[in-house]
């Protein structure tokens, strides 16, 4: 059976190679979410369900609450003071978000289909032929042009600065999404294009933001290099330790990592 990768996992190691020992080599799984993780997955199941017509739009906040009490259930951890007001204005900002998914679509692309949502990939990996490289496409939609559009939604606060939106271990997500797809299904990659859409809970205005990410072909071989060398490092056992990230480790100052 071959091994597999996730962005998640080369992410891991690509922060930290001794987190990535914990989290993927020992399976130390000491973090099981949060307000912030409940959220995320209650807006994006909501926004599947909408695209897939599932739910309507008039329905989508009652079935987002449905969904973020269900999965705060879930975690089994009760809300202090704090936190239920974070739940009450996380309450609020879905409730905003959710009901503007299906217009920022038709607003950014015009018509289109649905080829697929929540799509799985499990791809070798050409120059690591007993990897797969595993992951979930959050939408792909196909446009008149017969263009193809990859669409990954991220839940955020107010959005996303300069930085955060060119910087490489962001970006290289959507572009293996782009290179796994196109592998998949025989796709031209010329005919597929990137997305990220932010759905921002405490903007004043535009609360959901679809922005273009180029993927050419540099991209993707600068993009499947790093994937490569992750591999090549992780199947050696480099485990070093990288203090520069410990600030929001769940590791950090445990028996498992100590200063």
């Amino acid at each position: 059976m071959n091994n597999k990768i996730s962005f998640s996992e080369l992410k891991t190691w690509s922060e930290c190679s001794f987190k990535h020992k914990l989290s993927y080599i020992d399976e130390l799984k000491i973090f099981n979410g949060n307000l912030y993780t409940a959220f995320g997955t209650a807006v994006h199941t909501t926004a599947e369900d909408l695209v897939l017509s599932n739910i309507t739009e008039a329905s989508s906040k009652e079935h987002f609450i449905e969904s973020f009490k269900k999965e705060l259930d879930s975690l089994g951890t009760s809300l202090d003071k704090k936190d239920t007001k974070l739940f009450e204005s996380m309450i609020e900002a879905g409730q905003l978000i959710v009901p503007m998914i299906l217009k920022s679509l038709v607003d950014k692309f015009g018509n289109y289909e649905v080829f697929s949502s929540e799509e799985m990939l499990f791809e070798s990996i050409e120059s690591k032929d007993d990897y797969n490289f595993k992951g979930f496409i959050d939408l792909v939609i196909k446009t008149e042009d017969g263009l193809y559009h990859i669409l990954d939604w991220k839940t955020c606060s107010w959005g996303w600065n300069a930085k955060k939106r060119s910087d490489p271990m962001t970006t290289y997500q959507i572009i293996y999404y782009k290179n796994f797809f196109a592998e998949k299904h025989n796709i031209d990659k010329k005919k597929i294009k990137t997305y990220f859409g932010l759905m921002k809970r405490t903007a004043k205005k535009d609360n959901i933001e679809i922005f273009e990410i180029t993927s050419g072909p540099k991209r993707i071989s600068n993009s499947l290099k790093v994937l490569e060398n992750a591999i090549t490092n992780i199947e050696r056992g480099v485990s070093i330790k990288n203090r520069l990230s410990c600030k929001y480790c769940e590791y950090d100052n445990t028996e498992h990592c100590v200063k």
